[in-house]
C-alpha cells in the first residue's frame, strides 16, 4: 500500500474528479483544499502523475494567503517535494522535470507571473529530487538560477511563499548533505 502524503488532508477516498469540479463554484480556497485532498486521493491509488497534477492545480489557485485553508495547509510546495522524492517510479508516467518546465513557459493570463514563479520553483524541486531527470533542451530556453527563483517568489508570490519555499530546499540540500 502506498503511504500517505504527511504533508496533504486526508480525504474520502471515494473522491473524483467531481468534487474539484463542484469547488470551483464555492470559492477559490474551497477548491485549493479540495485539490490538495484529491492529490492524496490520487497518489493512494498510486497514481503519481495525477496527483502532482492535482497539487498543480491548488498550487495556481488564487489566494491572497490570509485564508484559513492557507493557514492550515499552506502552499504545497513541501507536498510536491514530498510526492517527487516518494514517487514509485513504474507507476509514474512522464518527466515532472519537463512538466514543470513547459508548465512555467507556457502559463498565461491572469496572474501570470505568480504562477510562472510558482512553476519554476516546483521545477527546482524536482531538479533537487530527482537531478538524474532531463530537462527539454528542444525548448532552447535558459533555465532560471535559484536566486531568479527566489526574486520572481519574492515578487510574485504571497505573504510568506519564499520563506516556506525556502524552507523546504534547504532541507532538501541538507539532507542530500548528510
Amino acid at each position: 500500500m502506498t503511504e500517505p502524503c504527511p504533508y496533504l488532508p486526508d480525504a474520502d477516498p471515494s473522491m473524483d474528479w467531481r468534487a474539484m469540479q463542484e469547488s470551483k463554484s464555492v470559492s477559490n480556497a474551497q477548491f485549493y483544499r479540495t485539490a490538495l485532498s484529491y492529490g492524496q486521493v490520487l497518489w493512494l491509488k498510486n497514481l503519481p502523475a495525477r496527483a502532482l497534477l492535482a497539487i498543480d492545480r491548488a498550487l495556481l489557485t488564487s489566494l491572497t494567503g490570509k485564508e484559513p485553508e492557507i493557514q492550515d495547509w499552506p502552499l504545497p510546495y513541501r507536498a510536491m517535494a514530498w510526492m517527487l522524492a516518494h514517487y514509485d517510479d513504474e507507476a509514474f508516467v512522464g518527466n515532472p522535470r519537463v512538466h514543470f518546465q513547459h508548465l512555467a513557459t507556457r502559463v498565461c493570463g491572469d496572474r501570470h507571473e505568480q504562477r510562472k514563479w510558482r512553476a519554476w520553483a516546483c521545477w527546482y524541486l524536482a531538479c533537487l529530487q530527482r537531478p538524474f531527470l532531463p530537462g527539454d533542451e528542444k525548448q532552447g530556453i535558459e533555465e532560471p538560477r535559484r536566486t531568479d527563483i527566489e526574486a520572481g517568489l519574492e515578487k510574485h508570490g504571497i505573504e510568506s511563499e519564499l520563506e516556506t519555499w525556502l524552507e523546504v530546499v534547504e532541507e532538501i540540500e541538507a539532507a542530500k548533505l548528510a
